[in-house]
């Protein structure tokens, strides 16, 4: 597990060539499995890799302050990770906490999508810069689901260098019993 964490960067040139569905579904399947609040399970995915369908969307969410995220239309596939709101172990946990625990969900069923796809030999990249309104309404989503994040998945292009950014040491960020400055 610690090799694929290791190995695992964001991706944002990919080969042309198709992602396989079933690999999407393995992908999937491993964020399935994932925990959550009260065991909820709020995830849901849009899966596009029509190129039509793709081309429309990022022109819609990717335009305007968010013409950054422009690259990730090349990507052969564009995951719309989307959360079911209607649960009330996640109303209420927000009512007394403050946190919503619906992202944590989300994000905790999003990074098992990507530990499995870079086991699949794929490449992905989060995307959080777009217009969710727009994404929103592309699909003509009802209220109780919200857009949550995009990601880019595809095939590595070849050549690409493994550009690693310093992490910061266990010093800094491991406290034990105590916090500390």
């Amino acid at each position: 597990m610690i090799d694929a964490i290791e190995e695992r960067f964001s991706i944002r040139r990919f080969e042309s060539r198709p992602v396989e569905r079933e690999k999407l579904i393995k992908c999937v399947e491993a964020a399935r499995l994932a925990p959550s609040a009260e065991n909820v399970q709020p995830w849901r995915f849009i899966i596009i890799d029509d190129d039509d369908i793709k081309e429309a969307f990022g022109r819609e969410v990717f335009s305007g302050i968010y013409r950054a995220t422009r690259w990730a239309i090349k990507a052969p596939v564009i995951v719309v990770l989307l959360a079911d709101l209607n649960f009330i172990a996640h109303r209420m946990a927000k009512l007394f906490t403050g946190i919503p625990y619906y992202l944590l969900d989300i994000g905790i069923a999003g990074e098992h999508f990507v530990l499995q796809a870079q086991d699949l030999g794929l490449g992905t990249c989060w995307i959080g810069w777009f217009d969710v309104k727009k994404a929103h309404r592309f699909f003509k989503l009802p209220k109780k689901i919200r857009v949550c994040e995009l990601m880019a998945v595809g095939y590595p292009e070849p050549g690409m260098s493994l550009k690693r950014r310093k992490r910061k040491s266990i010093e800094e960020i491991l406290f034990f019993n105590s916090w500390r400055d």
